[in-house]
Order: structure tokens, then sequence, then C-alpha cells
């Protein structure tokens, strides 16, 4: 996989790149992603905040709690980003939204005393019942 990555939202307004690795892919189970996606699991991938840029469009801000900054569009909603001030040196980002989506490969779950229970997802990858913040 090539160390420069790019996505963006539906609609196209918005648009970013990394040139990064994309690390610790983990699908998050957590409450507060599921109303602000509207998915049931969401699944996020870390990249270095310096690497990342926005190359179209200004992102829409949500502050959805005192220490997590989620980026979106405007237009078509589409959430992209999370900026949390536990981890300042990087960001996440929204797998469904990169181009090449398909090859990136979650390695764990997240936040899963919060899952679900009809979910039965990836049940081989490592679960953290406790987040460590």
């Amino acid at each position: 996989m090539s160390d420069v990555h790019a996505g963006g939202c539906h609609c196209g307004q918005l648009r970013y790149e990394c040139d990064a690795p994309l690390t610790d892919v983990a699908h998050c189970h957590c409450s507060v992603c599921r109303r602000t996606t509207g998915g049931i699991v969401t699944t996020w991938v870390t990249v270095p905040i310096g690497s990342f840029r926005w190359t179209q469009g200004k992102p829409a801000e949500y502050r959805s709690s005192a220490t997590c900054l989620r980026y979106f569009c405007g237009s078509c909603g589409a959430q992209l980003a999370l900026f949390t001030d536990h981890a300042p040196e990087t960001l996440d980002l929204t797998t469904a939204t990169l181009d090449e989506v398909a090859t990136v490969v979650p390695d764990r779950h997240i936040w899963v005393k919060s899952r679900l229970p009809w979910i039965h997802l990836d049940e081989q990858l490592e679960e953290e019942w406790e987040e460590k913040l």
C-alpha cells in the first residue's frame, strides 16, 4: 500500500491527503460514533497529524466531547476525521472515506463495552473492553 492516501466526502466538496502509513485500524463500538455517523460501527485509522492536509474545501467542526473534535462535510454530512486531546500528535480518519478503503484491514475493536449485542464482526481481532485514555 502506498504511503500517500487520499479520500473525501460523498458529495465531493471535501478532499484530503495524508503522506504517512495508515496505522491502528480499529472498529469503534462507542455510542458517540454511532450517533455522529449513523452507523452501528465506525472504523477508524490513525495518521500523524503533520502528514494530513485538506486539499479541497473546509470541513465543518463539531465538539462531540470535552476532548474530541469531529470534522465533517457541511453539505452531505459525511464524517471524515476525529481529533482527540488524548493523542494530539495524531488524527483519526473514517476508513470509509478513503479512496482505497478495501486495502485498509482492521486490527482490533475498541469501546466493546458499548457494542450492540447482535454485532458479530471480525471476532478474531483483539478487543479492548476498557479504553486506554
